[in-house]
C-alpha cells in the first residue's frame, strides 16, 4: 500500500539547524520534535503547524527530550538565564579588563543566543577557538573572534577544568601585559536545573 505523507520540517530551536518534523496523511498527523528548545508562546507563532486560526488536529507527539522528568519541572527560560549571566559578566568584567569570563560551553553549538547578547549588550567578543565553525551563520560572525584579549572567553580545549583550576584559560591565556588575569567561570547548562531540589 501507498500512501502519500507530508512532512514538514519546524525549527527545534535546539541549536542552529536543529528541526521537528510534522509527518500528515490520510491516518493522521504526528509531530516527532526531537530535542527542541522553544520559548512559551514560540509554538503559537509557528504557522505551520496552524490551519487558519487553529491548531492543526495532532494524534500523537514524539516527545524525545532530556528533560522529560520531573526533576527538570523548573528549568528558567532562556531571558532568565540570559540576565542574570548578563548581570554578573557586566559586574566582573567592569572591574579591570584583566577580570575575564570564561563560558565553560560543552557543546559545539547552541549558545549563539548568548554569545550574540553578551556582545551586543555589553560591547565584548567572545572568544572561540576558530571561526570556521561560524561560517553558515553569519549573524554571529561579528560578535565572535580570534583574539584572545578579549574579557570573554568561550575557548575550549580537552582538559578546560584542569587549566581553570590552575588559572589559566583554555586557550592558554595566564595574564596580559605581564598582570596576570582574574577568571571566573559559568557553567550554561540546563542539567544545573535537574541536579538541585529547589
Amino acid at each position: 500500500q501507498k500512501e502519500d505523507i507530508e512532512v514538514t520540517l519546524l525549527p527545534a530551536g535546539h541549536c542552529p539547524g536543529s528541526v521537528m518534523f510534522l509527518f500528515e496523511g490520510e491516518n493522521g498527523t504526528v509531530l516527532y520534535t526531537g530535542d527542541f528548545r522553544l520559548a512559551k508562546g514560540e509554538a503559537a507563532r509557528m504557522e505551520l503547524l496552524h490551519s487558519g486560526t487553529r491548531v492543526k488536529d495532532i494524534q500523537s507527539v514524539y516527545l524525545d527530550t532530556t528533560f522529560c522528568d520531573p526533576k527538570f519541572y523548573h528549568i528558567p527560560s532562556r531571558e532568565e538565564c540570559l540576565n542574570g549571566i548578563l548581570e554578573l559578566v557586566r559586574s566582573w568584567t567592569s572591574l579591570t579588563r584583566y577580570h575575564v569570563v570564561w563560558l565553560n560551553c560543552k557543546a559545539a553549538y547552541g549558545y549563539e543566543y548568548l554569545f550574540i547578547n553578551l556582545s551586543e549588550e555589553l560591547g565584548i567578543k567572545v572568544h572561540v577557538n576558530k571561526l570556521d565553525m561560524f561560517k553558515n551563520m553569519p549573524e554571529i560572525l561579528y560578535h565572535v573572534t580570534t583574539d584572545r584579549r578579549t574579557q570573554i572567553h568561550a575557548c575550549r580545549h580537552p582538559r578546560d577544568d584542569d587549566c581553570f583550576r590552575g588559572n589559566r584559560l583554555p586557550c592558554g591565556m595566564t595574564c596580559q601585559n605581564g598582570t596576570p588575569l582574574h577568571i571566573i567561570s559559568i557553567k550554561p547548562s540546563t542539567m544545573w536545573f535537574g541536579e538541585r531540589i529547589k
